[in-house]
């Protein structure tokens, strides 16, 4: 059995919790993450390699990532978790995608209540440093340079996964963004949710604390002074073709991302 690390409805990061470190120059800060985030990697690297990386490997790596961030300044608003224990099987998770820390976070609060994989870049699968953790998590692949073929792959192997009982993440937007625009939004999620015949759960997030790398994305500055803020809604059932609720997935993203930044 998994651990669970989420119990309740929510979770708020709490105003005392300590920091790791005191840094006088905020340079440090950015330092001393990416060293301790790049010593998680390497673990769970080497354990992919060894065939090692299983459900509950990934669920610790990723609660690993959630801690570091919070004893790095980071304060988590997390809320509708108990949408997580309303799901009727597998779901295809369909959420905004603004940076690296959702990709990191999201295993520790799902993957122990489900299995669950991602739809991912090639150029992840195939890096050098994080190539094998992604591998051995048995993510759908696409080309990002395609979008027929990457339709047909997502649509043949998401109804393979799903009926075996593994639920999906999909980010619709074809890039992290800081800004959300409803056009880019494509309906992928909510069409193989529609085709395998399964729920699907939106998800609201806003993780520019950990921002983009000029050049290499995954390596950019955090900023502490910017809350971390997720919600998961309710599960929907597709009705026709979906797009009513591809609208509603949009309405919701796009209502908390507005009162986020209020």
């Amino acid at each position: 059995m998994n651990k669970v690390f989420f119990m309740k409805d929510s979770y708020h990061t709490k105003e005392n919790t300590p920091r790791l470190f005191i840094d006088r120059l905020m340079v440090n800060a950015r330092l001393f993450f990416m060293s301790k985030y790049f010593s998680i990697v390497l673990k769970s690297r080497s354990l992919a390699l060894k065939d090692q990386y299983d459900t509950q490997a990934w669920a610790l790596s990723s609660y690993d990532v959630f801690k570091l961030i919070e004893g790095c300044g980071g304060r988590f608003h997390i809320t509708g978790l108990e949408n997580l224990h309303k799901c009727q099987g597998p779901v295809v998770f369909i959420s905004n995608h603004m940076s690296t820390l959702e990709t990191m976070v999201f295993p520790c609060i799902i993957a122990p209540l489900m299995n669950v994989t991602f739809v991912v870049k090639d150029s992840l699968v195939k890096h050098p440093f994080f190539g094998p953790i992604m591998r051995a998590r048995n993510p759908i692949v696409v080309s990002r340079q395609n979008s027929r073929a990457d339709f047909q792959i997502v649509m043949k192997q998401g109804q393979e996964l799903l009926s075996n009982g593994i639920s999906i993440i999909v980010f619709p937007q074809n890039t992290r963004t800081v800004e959300f625009v409803p056009k880019e939004f494509n309906t992928l999620g909510v069409k193989l949710a529609n085709n395998a015949k399964v729920q699907v759960v939106p998800i609201a997030i806003k993780t520019d604390f950990w921002g983009n790398g000029k050049y290499l994305k995954d390596l950019g500055p955090i900023n502490r002074r910017k809350p971390i803020h997720m919600a998961f809604g309710e599960p929907l059932s597709i009705n026709g073709t979906g797009k009513e609720e591809n609208k509603a997935i949009i309405e919701f993203i796009s209502s908390h991302l507005e009162k986020w930044n209020a």
